[in-house]
């Protein structure tokens, strides 16, 4: 049987490679909505507003592994293309452990500083109980966190799909099953929700250092654990962080601008803060479908790229936007038809209900444009281009969100700040189309493979 990477048929490859990862996400999301549904059942919005107002501090954390598991499958993805196998064992084991290290580092760090982190995430008198106990556990959980968000990208750069799958689901259903236990069986509110998700990701590293070692036994060269391999030099460590850094900003930056919108939403109460948090889950569903089309797609580009093959790297990209823009068309359309009905699985009240579901038609406006956004972040951090990957990540959070928000919220007040986000993404995606094409471009002037 052929490799991924061989594989002759381009939309064969890419279903190979990226519905696995879009399964993987979809589980994420699945866990992510079932904290959220399990606390239906408390009837108590300041919970909700809790983890909603935690959200960014879990995807910071989530950023460390991007550092070295997103940096790590580009550097990782080219070097297989170019047939440098020795490399890609080495490149991994730092990898893995630089994850490590920094997960201690984090959980240390956020037990020191736990309520001013929950304040700075916007925590106020009504729900800072909430958050701290949420934070706590999470922080707990953190060098798991790390290892299992960084690890499957890696996994992914070696072509082990099904591992990188099985390993995320596997986390994710642990995360759901708990949630149940702690939070409506035993009544352990945000507390409860955070260890089950720290205990899911702890099963899931488990799970990933098991088949690592497992293939290192076996003798595959390319994934031997080994403190001997742990030998990291200027070059390598430069590869890495040069790719990985624009990648973990761009879920440094989400949380940034998530913690503007919840204190520019919590303006209109705690109310408002819990009908975005469940208009929000719900849109991420198309959301992180696309990141994990793109995520999956990305070492087949980079592998593309480190062998030359021009045309099949633009064949690759061609077809996995067309992908993500039909994949956001159709949730837009199912949001707009049954927005109430979606968000009504979450709240009781009916003016929160109604509100939500308001929301999630607004925010849905965005999702075809996503999977152009994600696609072309994912091209550049393949192809090592940390410049243009981090452009879009600072325009699409920073510089284009943040005066939206703070022009469209003066403009029509909540209504206003809840727009920012597809507004940005419309012009982002034509932003995108133009940076993508123009690199295309250049590169037909240049010999294949540079």
């Amino acid at each position: 049987m052929t490799t991924v990477f061989e594989e002759k048929n381009i939309a064969k490859a890419i279903m190979r490679v990226g519905l696995p990862a879009m399964l993987g996400q979809l589980t994420t999301l699945i866990y992510n909505i079932a904290d959220t549904f399990f606390f239906f059942f408390t009837k108590e919005p300041a919970m909700i507003a809790a983890v909603t107002l935690c959200t960014p501090i879990l995807l910071i954390i989530m950023s460390v592994a991007a550092v070295f598991g997103m940096g790590g499958n580009s550097v990782i993805a080219r070097l297989l293309g170019e047939d440098r196998k020795q490399e890609v064992g080495k490149t991994l084991n730092f990898c893995v452990y630089a994850m490590t290290i920094a997960g201690i580092v984090i959980l240390a760090a956020g037990f020191l500083f736990m309520e001013p982190i929950a304040g700075l995430s916007g925590a106020d008198a009504e729900n800072m109980a909430y958050t701290c106990d949420y934070l706590r556990y999470i922080f707990l959980g953190a060098p798991f966190i790390i290892i299992s968000n960084g690890v499957i990208h890696l996994l992914r750069s070696i072509g082990f799909i099904k591992e990188s799958t099985i390993g995320l689901a596997l986390g994710n259903c642990v995360n759901i099953v708990f949630d149940f236990i702690f939070i409506v069986l035993w009544d352990w509110g945000t507390a409860g929700a955070a260890l089950a998700t720290s205990f899911g990701f702890f099963c899931s590293t488990v799970y990933y250092l098991a088949c690592m070692i497992r293939a290192g036994r076996r003798g595959n060269p390319l994934i031997a654990l080994s403190v001997r391999q742990f030998a990291p030099n200027g070059k390598m460590v430069g590869s890495v962080v040069r790719i990985g850094i624009p990648g973990a900003l761009i879920t440094v930056l989400l949380s940034v601008s998530n913690i503007v919108l919840n204190n520019f939403i919590g303006i209109y109460g705690s109310d408002a803060v819990a009908a975005y948090g469940i208009a929000y889950k719900i849109d991420m569903v198309p959301i992180m479908l696309s990141v994990g089309l793109s995520q999956g797609v990305a070492p087949l580009i980079g592998y593309h790229y480190g062998a030359g093959n021009r045309d099949r790297l633009s064949q690759t990209m061609k077809l996995s936007m067309i992908y993500g823009v039909i994949l956001g068309a159709v949730f837009l359309a199912v949001f707009w038809l049954s927005g109430r009905q979606l968000t009504g699985l979450f709240l009781h009240d009916e003016a929160l209900v109604s509100q939500a579901g308001y929301f999630l038609r607004v925010l849905a406006l965005s999702a075809p444009m996503v999977g152009i956004i994600n696609m072309a972040t994912s091209y550049f951090q393949a192809l090592g281009i940390a410049a243009k990957s981090l452009l879009i990540t600072l325009l699409r959070n920073i510089v284009l969100f943040v005066p939206a928000v703070l022009l469209l919220n003066r403009l029509w007040k909540m209504d206003g700040v809840i727009a920012a986000q597809p507004a940005v993404e419309a012009i982002l995606a034509v932003i995108c189309v133009a940076m993508y094409l123009r690199d295309r471009g250049a590169r037909k002037e240049t010999p294949p493979g540079r």
